[in-house]
């Protein structure tokens, strides 16, 4: 059933007259009478019983008017929430994040995002290190995602939400743990456990850059699948990792050190990325979320 002939049959059966139920859908008599005669025809059932002294409803009829009812209420409800999806208000972010070492900026725009737009929909999808969810953000398995890259796609926009600094995670019995930082000196023997590099990964590049400064090549003994595992790889004493400041913070393993670097290996910026091309209403509300929130607060999260 069509909903302008759902809403038809509606009023007649309400007025149980043709002439006042047209004039309530503001449409001469002759033409409400076709229509309800159309869809008597198209259901092949009488809906209405014509008399002298009036018009009532059949049995088919009477069980026909909650089921119209209803379709005009799921029709007048289509155009409001239409509405909403095209401003923003409802609809559904997939947003992917490495894990631990970024969880308290992506809770915090989650908790903001809720806040502002409780009927946004933002679905966290975790364990995606910075490169490879790069590439799901590129296939559009993401919509978006948080990380950290030195260089990313002319094709990809991105807002910084936090500032933070790499620092070397070493046992907690190497001899550097007596220094308050180190240099690119200090390192040059060390072996490495990294993670999956990849163009325009963060820690790779920084680590080539650490090797650069020190005149040395990286002797990379292990790659680790996440933050987490590269910490405990550390800890059993294969040998040390380059990380950020927030993975120290967030990720507890007590008897690994964590040392800043003198010279500084420059600010790492943590970003909301996405494809230039991709942006859903829901998408853009997200954006200028995060856009609005305070990096000093972000920052700060514990």
């Amino acid at each position: 059933m069509e909903v302008n002939r759902a809403r038809a049959f509606l009023a007649v059966a309400e007025e149980l007259h043709f002439g006042r139920a047209a004039e309530r859908l503001h449409i001469a008599q002759p033409p409400l009478s076709r229509m309800i005669r159309a869809l008597e025809t198209d259901l092949g059932a009488e809906l209405f019983v014509r008399s002298s002294r009036g018009v009532a409803l059949t049995a088919v009829g009477e069980a026909l008017v909650e089921p119209a009812r209803e379709l005009v209420m799921q029709s007048e409800r289509i155009a409001p929430l239409v509405q909403r999806v095209q401003r923003g208000e409802t609809g559904l972010v997939r947003l992917g994040f490495s894990g631990a070492s970024v969880n308290s900026i992506v809770s915090a725009l989650a908790r903001e995002s809720r806040r502002v737009r409780p009927d946004l929909t933002v679905a966290l999808q975790g364990a995606q290190l910075s490169q490879p969810g790069l590439e799901q953000l590129m296939t559009g398995a993401l919509d978006a995602i948080v990380g950290r890259w030195d260089v990313l796609p002319p094709e990809v926009d991105s807002v910084v939400l936090a500032r933070e600094q790499l620092v070397l995670a070493l046992p907690e019995a190497h001899p550097l743990t007596a220094a308050t930082a180190v240099s690119a000196a200090d390192v040059a023997g060390e072996s490495w456990i990294v993670l999956p590099g990849g163009r325009g990964a963060t820690l790779s590049n920084r680590l080539h850059e650490l090797a650069r400064r020190g005149s040395f090549v990286p002797r990379i003994v292990e790659t680790a699948a996440d933050s987490a595992t590269q910490l405990l790889m550390v800890d059993t004493g294969i040998g040390v990792a380059l990380t950020f400041s927030s993975v120290s913070a967030n990720v507890p393993v007590h008897s690994v050190a964590f040392r800043e670097f003198d010279p500084s290996l420059g600010d790492v910026e943590v970003r909301l990325a996405w494809r230039r091309a991709g942006v859903t209403p829901a998408l853009s509300t997200l954006i200028d979320i995060a856009g609005k929130l305070s990096l000093a607060s972000l920052a700060e999260v514990p």
